[in-house]
This record gives C-alpha cells, structure tokens and sequence, in this order.
C-alpha cells in the first residue's frame, strides 16, 4: 500500500449500483483524505444517497470496490460498522425512549461496557446541549433537538468517519449553524467526514473539497475555488469615475483586443463595466489601457461565480432540498 493510500479514509473504485433499469451509481471513483470533509453535491437522484448506503454497508454494491477506514465495505463491514457514523435525511431516534436512553441503548449495541455506555451518553448530551431534556421522551423534542441527538447517536461509538446525508435537511437557520460548528469540531479532532447536501452555502462552509455527482457519475471534483473557475473563472468589475464613460470605457476595451480578455460589458443599472478574466495578468492589463487611455477609476472588483451558479452550470438544474432519490431506497429497501 503506498503512502498516498494511507492518507485515504474513503477510497471508492468504479462503484456500481442498479435498481433495475435504473442506474443510481454507476462507476463512481471517489477519495477523501483523512481529517477532512468531503462535499458531495448533486440533484435530486443523482445517487448520493445511495452512495452513502453502499459505504455504511447498508446496500451491497452490483460492481466495484469501497475502502473505508481500511476496511472493504463488502467483505468486511461488521469491523467497517465498528468505525463509522452516520445521520440520515431525518432523524432515526426511538420516540418512546428518552435522548438518555437513545444513546446508552446505542453504545450497547455498539457492545460498550455499560459504563462507558453511561459516560458517554452524558458528554455527549452536554456537548450537543441537550443534558436538561436528557430524560424527556425523544417525541418531546422538536426538531432541531431531534437531528442534534441523532448526530450525537452517530458519535456513540467515536466513529473515524461519518457520513452525513443532508444532515440540516428542514432545519431553522440558527439550529443548522449549531449542527455547522458541531461538524467543525468533529473535523477539528481528527475524525474524516462525507457530507451530502444541496446547500450551496453548507458546502461551501464545511467542505474541503467537493464532487458533483449527476446520473450516477462524477462529473466535476476538486476545492470550491477550482471548481468555480472551471466554470467561468473570475469578473472584474470596474466602476469608472463619470458614470457617463461606460460606453466609452466598453468601447476602448473592445478596440485593444486584449489577449484572451473576453468582451466586456456595461451594466448601466449598477454603474460597472464588467470584464470576464481568468488570470491576474489579465486584470493588470485591462486596469493598465484604461489607465494609459486616460480614464478615471473610482473602483474595482473581482468576484468568482457562486457555488449555486457553479452548481448549475454543471448540472443543468438549480440546487433545490427536496429528496427525489425515496423512490430508490424504496426499491432496494
């Protein structure tokens, strides 16, 4: 095994899944390193759901390998289930049973000493601030409390990675920041994350890298930045002194011929000339002529394109919250 390898907390090879005719994961390369969280965006029934399913051992694969925690999902996930975690769509937790009783009732299961199944379920509600209702019944909760205890279930057994499939799926604003920071803090102890999600914004803020899957495949990997100006790299914007140079400036830019600056144009709502670029020189060189053509600057911007914008371009379809892949797991289940 060489040392790149052991960097890997998932390596996924050519994996494939098929509900009959359908194909919901087919022939899916996939790492993340160590220590890190991996994004993986797509649209409704792309197969990300199904993806995690195969890692956690809970669907068996039609073709392909998947290494996670130096363990093969397939030929042996009862030492796989032993080293992860994972948070569904929706909160999974016994109702009937309090949040205390939830998570003592897992860390048996997951054949902890009845102790250690003690402690653990009090640090684990202090630390997902849920030790006042520890011993209320989980039907109590509301929402928010429901995913937190779900999230602290998944950390029982101090998994090395968790998989959390759209974790904030119809959660408020202020608790989905808690479930953010609690994610970081995971991250923060060396534990290696798989994300899933069709927020834009909780990609960008948790994710070291990102894949875009679509129809089963990989179509699109690498760090936010990468992926933004893979697909239309940056806008600069130039706001000149007399907004009544706006043409005038267009003009210029469009007469020098500028190597590789695309056509720029003007937008007379916001007051800025707008001028695709893909590399500083290039800026130099705009922010240069219109210098050496005496025109007056009084700002200039750039801007990468947003991870929704990217989100689309590579798909075709803008970032929605519904789940469309409940008719897949319907069939396998």
């Amino acid at each position: 095994m060489t040392s790149e390898k052991t960097t890997n907390a998932v390596e996924v090879r050519g994996l494939v899944k098929h509900f009959g005719e359908t194909k919901a994961v087919d022939g899916i390369d996939l790492d993340v390193r160590e220590g890190t969280v991996m994004g993986v965006l797509g649209p409704n029934g792309a197969g990300k759901t199904t993806l995690v399913r195969i890692l956690s051992t809970l669907l068996h694969p039609d073709a392909g390998t998947a290494m996670v925690a130096g363990y093969d999902v397939v030929r042996q996930p009862r030492q796989l289930r032993r080293t992860i975690g994972l948070t569904g769509q929706y909160a999974s937790v016994d109702e009937k049973l309090s949040g205390w009783e939830n998570l003592y009732m897992i860390g048996r299961l997951l054949d902890l000493p009845r102790s250690e199944a003690r402690s653990r379920a009090d640090e684990l509600l202090e630390r997902f601030s849920l030790t006042e209702a520890a011993r209320r019944p989980a039907s109590k909760y509301s929402g928010g409390m429901r995913r937190r205890l779900d999230l602290a279930a998944s950390m029982i057994g101090r998994p090395k990675v968790l998989y959390l499939d759209e974790p904030t799926t119809g959660l408020d604003p202020r608790t989905r920041n808690e479930v953010w920071e609690e994610v970081q803090n995971i991250v923060a102890e060396g534990n290696t994350v798989l994300l899933t999600t069709q927020y834009m914004e909780e990609a960008e803020q948790l994710a070291s890298e990102l894949t875009v899957v679509d129809r089963g495949r990989v179509i699109a990997e690498g760090r936010v930045p990468e992926l933004k100006a893979k697909v239309g790299g940056r806008t600069l914007e130039i706001r000149p002194g007399d907004p009544g140079e706006l043409t005038r400036m267009v003009g210029a830019l469009a007469q020098a011929g500028l190597d590789g600056v695309a056509g720029a144009t003007a937008d007379e709502a916001q007051g800025v000339v707008s001028v695709p670029i893909v590399s500083d020189e290039q800026l130099t060189a705009v922010v240069g002529l219109l210098g050496a053509r005496g025109f007056a600057i009084a700002d200039i911007a750039t801007h990468l394109p947003s991870l929704d914008e990217v989100f689309l371009a590579l798909t075709g379809q803008k970032a929605t919250h519904k789940d469309d892949e409940k008719e897949l797991e319907e069939v396998a289940a």
